[in-house]
């Protein structure tokens, strides 16, 4: 059926075709005939993994920035996600970046984007969560800082964001590695990421219940800057890594130069980056003796995908791009195919 339905999808706009698929989606779970054949098809796999502090139905989550702002949550665990990360969220909603922002590479399986933290702020995303009537998996909260915030006064976006949000997720992601945001990757740098997470960390234990915390970092980081985020992670204590978020490279790629040159700037996200995120966890698995906990994303669209990020050193595994190559039936194909 997918691939159906895939070439109607296709036929939109990436960003259009996001948003009418998940829309149908929505609209066929409420059917009850059409939501119980559909709950029954991608029924989720027991695949506990503890981690964190947390229990995770499974090792198998949804990427930050498919669901931002928190709309689709009950969808998508219908799909089997053992986990569901929304955000990127900031503190007061902001448009991104003009579009289109949004470009599909079928022959790389890829996607390039432009998005910039497009969001309705953090007060409509605890909302989301509040009204939610069926919460089945573990939701992640990525938080960043507004396009108009300054890197200098980022960390008080960061902290708006986790105190609004600390009742309603079970653990906070610190985005500093999407390139669509200016100057956003200059605070993986080592003095202004330490103060960051520093700050970060401080204001979480004053809650009753912390809640684990960890750095999403880009892929583009050279030896010694994943030695500095390695440094900093186990110097602050914070709980863990997502590796990697999208590249800025264009290596290697089967579209045409032209193409990629309309298309512009972004990050670049699914097949493209497989490799390279795999050589980050293991790099950071390596040299932080294994002291770091990683939740490993990019490129993964199989079993095998998935099974080489957990070689690597992962405990947990995140998609987004090959969600929209391969089909709602992805998440129970990689359990499946795990076992």
């Amino acid at each position: 059926m997918y691939p159906l339905l895939k070439k109607v999808f296709f036929l939109f706009q990436p960003e259009k075709a996001h948003s009418l698929a998940l829309s149908l989606f929505g609209f066929a779970r409420q059917v009850p005939i059409v939501g119980a054949t559909l709950k029954k098809s991608y029924k989720p796999l027991d695949k506990p993994v503890h981690l964190f502090g947390l229990k995770f139905k499974n090792p198998v989550g949804l990427a930050a920035g498919f669901d931002k702002n928190g709309e689709y949550i009950e969808s998508m665990q219908d799909l089997g996600f053992g986990f569901i990360e929304v955000g990127t969220v900031t503190p007061i909603a902001q448009a991104g970046n003009p579009q289109p922002r949004l470009f599909r590479l079928p022959k790389d399986e890829g996607l390039i984007n432009r998005m910039g933290f497009n969001n309705k702020g953090v007060d409509f995303l605890v909302e989301q969560l509040k009204q939610l009537r069926k919460r089945q998996v573990m939701i992640g909260g990525n938080i960043g800082k507004n396009k108009v915030t300054p890197n200098e006064k980022a960390v008080n976006d960061y902290l708006i964001c986790l105190r609004k949000l600390h009742p309603h997720v079970d653990y906070f992601v610190v985005n500093v590695s999407s390139p669509n945001t200016p100057n956003l990757r200059e605070l993986q740098e080592k003095e202004p990421l330490t103060n960051l997470l520093k700050a970060v960390k401080q204001e979480n234990s004053t809650f009753e219940k912390p809640r684990p915390v960890l750095l999403k970092i880009a892929p583009d980081l050279t030896d010694g800057q994943l030695d500095d985020i390695i440094d900093i992670v186990s110097t602050v204590g914070i709980d863990g890594i997502i590796a990697t978020n999208t590249t800025i490279s264009r290596e290697g790629l089967a579209t045409s130069s032209k193409r990629i040159e309309d298309i512009g700037n972004g990050g670049l996200s699914g097949k493209p980056v497989r490799d390279r995120s795999t050589e980050v966890i293991s790099y950071i698995h390596r040299h932080s003796k294994g002291s770091i906990p990683i939740i490993g994303v990019g490129g993964i669209k199989n079993a095998l995908s998935a099974q080489e990020k957990l070689n690597a050193g992962a405990s947990l595994v995140q998609l987004y791009s090959a969600f929209i190559y391969e089909g709602p039936g992805i998440v129970k194909n990689i359990l499946t195919g795990l076992d």
